[in-house]
Order: C-alpha cells, then structure tokens, then sequence
C-alpha cells in the first residue's frame, strides 16, 4: 500500500480550501462548482475527492479549520491574566479577520448558508457560544476585578459585543466605503467608554 505523508496530505488538504474560499467568497456557496475548485486548485475531480467527499464538506472545512485555531485563542484568553486586557485583545482578534479581502463576503454567505443547512448552522452556532462563552467569562472577571462596571449582566452584554464584531464584518461586505481597518480602534474605543467602571456618582443618570 501507498504510504501517506501526513504533512503533504495536510497542504495539500489547505491548498485546496484556500483555491475554494476565495471561490465561495466571489461568487456564493451556490454558484461554485466543484469543477471550479478544482480548476482553481490545480487539481483532477478524482483528486479532489480524495480529500473532501462533496463540496458542503470543503465549504463546512474552511469554517472549521478556523473554528480548531479560535478554540486556542479562546482557551488562552481565558486563562489570561489580566481578563479586562484580554477582553480587549479577544475582540480585536475576533474582529481582526474583517481587514482581509475575502473573508467579510464569505462570511456573508456562510449566514445565508445557515438558513438553508442545518449541518451549517449546527458548525456557526458552536462557534458562536464558544465566542459568547469566552467573552462574558472574561466581563465576569473583569467586573469581580472592578476594571468593568459590575451592573452590566455579562451574557447580554456578550451579546451585543458580538453584534458589534459582526457589524464590522457585515458592513466591510455591503458597504464599499466602510474601511475595516480604520475602524477597529473606534469599535475598541467604544467598548473601553462603555464597559469601564466610573467613579462612584460620575455616571450621568438619565432624566
């Protein structure tokens, strides 16, 4: 029998889903071919099969090769020892992807795409509780540690963290004007006012 080499199988694997990923974000998860992909990563329709068994498996792999690398990132932040400075950095990284040409449309149609897919929508929602999960565990300690204000529930508050990174995401795809890298120090701006404890009786009550 024909030994495999584990690293070569490996590139080989990731050469072909960055040859899909920049398909599914140009023209949708739809309209690409298997032939396509093919065509773009230089490879035979039998080859291609050799790696992933349909195209829903290339689409579900390029999410989850992602989704191993975040988990870390995530455990890592976590741990951290400073949990307001490593809320900081977390959504700068989860935010960070938004700068690079392909990936808000191809996140763009991985939402469209959980509509439709179960197996999609199982594999983002993961993903996103991972993200919610690390994200309040770190506004829990940074409130216990008073660098937050303690009054802010953190599983809401998560929530909105998280629609704001996804803002950025959704606007680098549908608006041509919005600049992702210009505006990720504002959306960091924004969370440091709005998250920071405030001396007792500075904060303005509404009227």
């Amino acid at each position: 029998m024909r030994t495999v080499d584990p690293a070569k199988h490996q590139a080989r694997r990731q050469h072909i889903l960055n040859a899909a990923t920049g398909l599914f974000a140009a023209k949708g998860y739809e309209r690409t071919t298997t032939a396509e992909i093919c065509k773009a990563a230089g490879i035979s329709a039998g080859n291609l099969f050799h790696y992933f068994p349909s195209k829903k498996a290339i689409f579900l792999a390029v999410f989850d090769e992602e989704g191993h690398d975040k988990a870390e990132r995530l455990a890592r932040a976590r741990d951290a020892e400073d949990p307001w400075q490593a809320l900081l950095d977390l959504v700068d990284d989860l935010a960070a992807p938004a700068v690079e040409p392909v990936v808000p449309a191809l996140v763009m149609e991985a939402m469209v795409q959980a509509y439709r897919d179960p197996d999609i929508e199982a594999l983002l929602s993961r993903g996103n509780a991972d993200e919610h999960a690390a994200i309040a565990a770190l506004l829990t300690r940074a409130a216990a540690a008073g660098r937050i204000d303690p009054g802010l529930d953190p599983d809401n508050t998560a929530t909105w963290i998280m629609a704001l990174i996804a803002s950025v995401f959704t606007s680098a795809a549908t608006n041509a004007g919005f600049d992702p890298a210009e505006q990720l120090p504002v959306l960091r701006l924004i969370l440091t006012r709005f998250l920071e404890a405030q001396p007792h009786g500075s904060r303005h009550r509404p009227r």
